[in-house]
């Protein structure tokens, strides 16, 4: 990623709602949400989302699809994982072993949907 668009991205995501809706969409996975169960997740009027919405969107760290009558959101990983990489670039020495990468993944029909990993903070 070159520095530019990092930092349009990071615009984009230093208001508290924009970050909020990222955080969510990130949560949410590569399915994303419908805008308004997103802007009632929120609790944010929907107007006023959509304005932060379209922030993200021009910030290139989101994507909107039509499904219907309903625009979806997403968060759009590899953009994440492009600034994650810009802002650790030079991390630990440059190694790439230290570098986080996020890669979501849809659970396998193998796999029990309603159990996720234990996951232990850092203190």
């Amino acid at each position: 990623m070159e520095t530019k668009p990092a930092i349009a991205a990071l615009g984009a995501l230093a208001h508290e709602n924009r970050l909020a809706a990222y955080r969510l969409l990130v949560q949410q996975g590569p399915d994303g949400l419908p805008a308004g169960m997103l802007a009632e997740r929120l609790g944010i009027v929907p107007s006023s989302l959509t304005f932060h919405l379209q922030q993200l969107l021009h910030a290139g760290l989101i994507t909107q699809r039509r499904v219907g009558r309903q625009l979806f959101y997403a968060a759009d990983f590899t953009a994440m994982n492009d600034l994650v990489a810009f802002l650790t670039e030079n991390c630990c020495g440059g190694s790439t072993t230290c570098a986080p990468v996020c890669q979501p993944s849809v659970p396998s029909a193998t796999e029990p949907s309603d159990e996720a990993p234990a996951r232990q903070r850092r203190g």
